[in-house]
């Protein structure tokens, strides 16, 4: 069990101070979920890095903006869903396809589905479908806080938008540093490096969350 536990701790994502924080609570507290959601996609480096990916190759803000808002709803819908509905999924199996979805935007950022596979995937459509695992993720993390009922939707709802403002605050920090870079020479040279080192934290994220799920099953 000592073993397992920090496979469990890094596959919620959510420190023993918050989880000890929502169990206790009761009734409608629409502040401290709206910090609560906010800090953990800024600290949530599994769904920043698929951001990164996503706007890597994006220079018109209507783009990043509709890109952005895909993943949002996609994120929101099944956040809300999952909870309310009681959908129970491991969460280091969603954490490791959330990992993938990591491994497959760098891949797709170099070309390489159209050299591999002849065919090129929709990015907008793999954009809102990945989002809908990234909600999953964060509905497994609340579901396993057993939150209150009396208040339950208020403070879900206060939670979800939390994790939109992390999510725009965290990505106008990335596109900010991204600005600078893009001017830089250095970004035409080291883009399919930078690429590939986004795949290799997306195969080392798949890697850690399957070795967590295998062995917290034996």
């Amino acid at each position: 069990m000592t073993l397992a536990f920090p496979f469990e701790a890094l596959a919620h994502g959510v420190s023993a101070g918050d989880k000890g924080y929502i169990q206790e609570t009761f009734g409608v507290r629409i502040m401290p979920f709206l910090y609560l959601g906010a800090k953990h996609m800024v600290t949530g480096y599994d769904h920043l890095l698929f951001l990164c990916g996503v706007i890597f190759y994006l220079y018109r803000l209507k783009d990043i903006a509709a890109y952005v808002t895909l993943f949002a709803i996609g994120h929101s819908t099944t956040l809300i869903v999952g909870v309310l509905a009681g959908v129970s999924v491991s969460p280091y199996l969603i954490d490791a396809i959330i990992g993938f979805s990591v491994v497959y935007k760098a891949l797709d950022n170099v070309g390489a589905f159209p050299r591999w596979f002849g065919v090129q995937p929709n990015a907008r459509a793999a954009t809102f479908i990945f989002g809908l695992f990234h909600g999953f993720g964060l509905a497994t993390k609340l579901l396993d806080f057993e939150m209150d009922p009396d208040g339950l939707v208020p403070n879900l709802l206060a939670f979800n938008v939390g994790v939109e403002s992390g999510q725009m605050l965290a990505l106008a920090g990335v596109l900010i540093a991204m600005s600078y870079w893009r001017r830089s020479p250095s970004f035409a040279r080291r883009g399919f490096a930078a690429n590939m080192l986004l795949l290799s934290a997306g195969l080392l994220l798949v890697g850690y969350q399957l070795t967590g799920y295998f062995t917290t099953r034996t």
